[in-house]
């Protein structure tokens, strides 16, 4: 066997299990300690999972009393900046959730600690590890629509959470929407250049802050994104992974969100001076992979350290649908279009 990675949790919450559980599976790592506010959550995640590894409720403490190779950072988005800050000071790698940070300047702080200190800091975007999307992903890259013009994402649930996100100032954007938004950047291969943005909350909303958000982001490859995002839509509700559309050229691909992934293209390229042209229908082939979600995510994160390479979701890549979440909410607070490369500067490393 080769390296064995030991690995200190930071945050014990529901999220934290499914983190828990894929460490479990791999005979290369092992849990060395707990990390929570409060020490009894963090002594229940030890019971639930049978873990054998002291609990604390100070980071510091934590990292000097366990030296540990890597960080899973699973705490809330307010607290990503100083546990990313601190990990990475002790030399340590950190897989963390999304957010990266929650301000730009937070963001480009970690990213280049991370550089600097020749350590990988990741953040989960675990829809990109879906077979759907990876279908869906092949078969626009596949040339079958030509060459995309418009890349469209509807977003509309209504989860009654509780807790910090209904209390949050704008929930969807910041919390939510970045996974669409990745989403986006991974379909296109392409980063965002300008965005305008309204958020609001509509009645009904159990939200205090904003709970809805339209945006139009234009990418480096030309498409244009619109983004339909609502966290308090009852009824008639898309799939977590969104409803998508993509137009090109020669045609448009759809994945609901769900199980169908298909595109409708002419079919007579010599029919155009027709008023309809014929079409059509052309199936994505969903692949196999062996773990998808948060799973498939942590999987390639590790690879990646296995490889000496930068995960999928490495900061300094993720660092661009942060972007898109951030330059939305300035845009929302100005009534205009933002530059992001203004708005966010130049990352280094």
């Amino acid at each position: 066997m080769g390296k064995r990675y030991s690995i200190l949790i930071a945050g014990c919450g529901s999220m934290s299990n499914l983190w828990v559980e894929y460490v479990k599976e791999r005979e290369d790592a092992h849990i060395i300690g707990l990390v929570d506010l409060y020490e009894a959550t963090a002594r229940a995640m030890a019971e639930r999972h049978g873990l054998s590894c002291p609990v604390f409720s100070n980071i510091e403490e934590a990292l000097a009393s366990t030296s540990p190779d890597i960080v899973f950072d699973i705490t809330v988005p307010a607290s990503h900046y100083h546990i990313s800050r601190a990990a990475l000071s002790h030399g340590c790698h950190v897989f963390s959730e999304k957010p990266l940070a929650e301000s730009m300047d937070q963001c480009l702080e970690i990213v280049e600690l991370a550089s600097r200190e020749g350590r990988t800091h990741a953040v989960m975007q675990n829809r990109r590890f879906d077979p759907r999307i990876r279908a869906y992903k092949d078969l626009i890259q596949s040339g079958a629509i030509g060459q995309p013009g418009f890349i469209g994402a509807d977003f509309f649930l209504g989860p009654h959470f509780g807790g910090f996100r209904e209390a949050m100032e704008s929930p969807l954007l910041l919390d939510m929407a970045i996974h669409t938004f990745d989403q986006a950047r991974f379909l296109s291969g392409a980063n965002p250049e300008t965005v305008y943005c309204q958020e609001f909350n509509p009645p009904g909303s159990w939200y205090a802050g904003n709970a809805m958000a339209v945006c139009i982001f234009e990418m480096s490859d030309g498409t244009v994104f619109n983004y339909r995002g609502s966290w308090c839509a009852e009824g008639a509700q898309t799939s977590w992974e969104a409803a998508w559309r993509v137009t090109g050229s020669k045609g448009t691909a759809i994945w609901n969100g769900f199980e169908e992934v298909y595109a409708e293209v002419v079919a007579d390229q010599e029919g155009a001076g027709q008023f309809s042209r014929k079409l059509e229908r052309v199936q994505g082939i969903i692949p196999e992979m062996s773990k998808t979600g948060h799973h498939g995510c942590l999987e390639n994160m590790f690879a990646s350290l296995e490889a000496g390479t930068k995960p999928e979701t490495d900061g300094s890549d993720n660092i661009y649908s942060m972007a898109m979440v951030l330059g939305a909410l300035e845009s929302a607070r100005t009534g205009r279009k933002v530059k992001i490369s203004e708005f966010m500067g130049q990352p280094r490393g």
